[in-house]
């Protein structure tokens, strides 16, 4: 996908309510201000790649672009599953993440269980992928580090701005 890597950061926003309550995958949702200003040519479906919350660590993360078609919505959303157990919620919080790799689009499912069997797969394809040597120097961009200090529209030199998105250049290394 031409558009990966690319970087987004937000004010973590209450969702559904579904991830942790009915699915026990709990995740952090972008608000419509990341999600509308998404580029033409990001699919929906499940992406894996790297994600901070606040000044915390750095972790792993699977996220889910789209309307989710097993709860049929009506409203697109970013939800990103963050591979890590926090102590507390974090509503309110910047969330910071680079989306490196697309593991499958959107589908519905025939039932609840299938639909959490596929999100536990995406889950371990996205921690194997993003043991690649091309993944693991993303964890290094100065966008992570930025996070503290910056606002939610500012890039480091090597990125162009797309409201609260940001899109990577190619590098030469």
């Amino acid at each position: 996908m031409k558009s990966l890597p690319f970087f987004c950061r937000g004010e973590v926003i209450r969702g559904f309510g579904r991830g942790s309550k009915e699915l026990g995958i709990p995740t952090a949702n972008f608000p419509d201000s990341v999600v509308d200003n998404l580029p033409a040519d990001i699919s929906t479906g499940i992406y894996y790649g790297w994600a901070c919350v606040g000044n915390g660590d750095l972790h792993k993360m699977v996220m889910s672009i789209g309307w989710n078609p097993y709860y049929k919505n009506t409203k697109k959303s970013m939800e990103t599953h963050v591979i890590h157990t926090f102590k507390e919620d974090f509503y309110g919080e910047i969330l910071s993440v680079v989306m490196v790799g697309y593991i499958r689009p959107e589908r519905s499912y025939d039932s609840l269980e299938a639909l959490i069997a596929a999100i536990n797969n995406d889950i371990e394809e996205a921690k194997v992928n993003l043991e690649l040597p091309e993944h693991l120097k993303l964890r290094e961009d100065n966008f992570f580090t930025s996070a503290s200090t910056s606002s939610p529209a500012t890039a480091s030199t090597s990125q162009t701005i797309i409201n609260d998105c940001l899109r990577l250049r190619p590098r030469v290394h």
